[in-house]
């Protein structure tokens, strides 16, 4: 009976999210992301956060909102998030990369057409603390890597802009939907040339992918790399054909959290698209919408990522978490 117990308490801690895998040692890295933070908003997922104690945390967009071409507004505004208590203490717990999204470029929806870019660039790499003399101050885009070594191998980060580049988009005469697909670029050619280096000269373990926007699922309507197929395909054969070890893609926008896979021809493993949204808010209306990806169901609560990375197993663990770090719903790849 006191066996059956502590099998029974043990199950319960697992299912109410109260493990701490840092210590664990099936866990080498961990990550945690999250996306659409308002920075006049309550933010109470810092705290839950460093309780996992991740080894980096990575911004995925809309890390404030601030849709304007007022680049006093646009600072001020960062300086408002920069000054919020708890997000002081992940600054000093771990590095934090980023990418940005449209309310932190400036533009709603907003792509290479956007005449404030080159200065939201400019607030951005200062919000971020970005060198004066980095190359990142010249270069057009966001788009950024990082490459983090462990005992037992090294996880390489990728953070893509899908803004700075990115064609305008075909708006819907359905009512039901907001952008139709069409033909366009993402990333643009420079971009895409940088990614393509990125995988195929990467000996990393692990490769995370981070987009603003959602990778796989397009249905919905909104914006995602759906508005432009030909682009999701080229993707997914760089993946293919780069042979960069176990990639994952991240992303946010959509104010839900959910897990989207799609089987690949010619990848050994599927390729799942954790989407994390949001820090601050969420799409609390949310009643269902389809996605022929989708693994498991949708999370329209607060949320952040974590993803914790196994280099002996070569398997990763994704969990949504919310306030309290209560566990939402997980799912583990196994890359075999």
């Amino acid at each position: 009976m006191k066996n059956l117990l502590s099998l029974f308490i043990t199950f319960l801690l697992i299912s109410c999210g109260s493990r701490n895998l840092k210590q664990d040692e099936n866990t080498d890295f961990i990550i945690a992301f999250g996306s659409c933070n308002h920075q006049y908003d309550p933010q109470p997922l810092w705290q839950p956060i460093l309780k996992n104690q991740p080894d980096v945390f990575l911004w995925g967009g809309d890390n404030i909102y601030s849709d304007t071409d007022d680049a006093a507004r646009m600072k001020a505004e960062y300086q408002q998030q920069l000054d919020n208590k708890d997000y002081q203490q992940i600054l000093a717990a771990m590095p934090v990369l980023a990418t940005w999204d449209d309310h932190d470029y400036g533009l709603n929806d907003g792509g290479r057409e956007w005449h404030f870019k080159d200065t939201s660039q400019q607030l951005f790499l200062d919000f971020m603390k970005v060198p004066n003399d980095s190359p990142r101050r010249s270069q057009k885009g966001v788009y950024s890597s990082e490459v983090f070594e462990t005992e037992k191998g090294s996880v390489k980060i990728i953070l893509l802009d899908t803004r700075y580049f990115r064609s305008e988009l075909k708006k819907s005469e359905d009512p039901n939907r907001r952008f139709e697909p069409s033909e366009g670029t993402m990333l643009g050619a420079e971009q895409w040339g940088w990614l393509e280096n990125e995988l195929k000269n990467s000996d990393a373990g692990f490769h995370i992918i981070l987009s603003s926007v959602q990778v796989l699922s397009g249905e919905h309507g909104f914006e995602s790399w759906g508005n432009f197929p030909s682009e999701v395909e080229k993707l997914e054969n760089l993946v293919v054909s780069s042979k960069a070890k176990n990639v994952i893609l991240l992303s946010g926008d959509r104010h839900i959290s959910e897990f989207s896979e799609a089987v690949i021809p010619g990848l050994y493993y599927p390729l799942m698209d954790f989407t994390s949204s949001g820090l601050t808010h969420t799409y609390e209306e949310f009643s269902g919408e389809p996605n022929k990806y989708r693994k498991g169901f949708v999370v329209k609560d607060k949320s952040f990522g974590i993803i914790r990375l196994n280099f002996e197993e070569n398997s990763a663990i994704l969990e949504m978490r919310g306030e309290n770090n209560k566990l939402q719903q997980e799912y583990q790849l196994d890359f075999q």
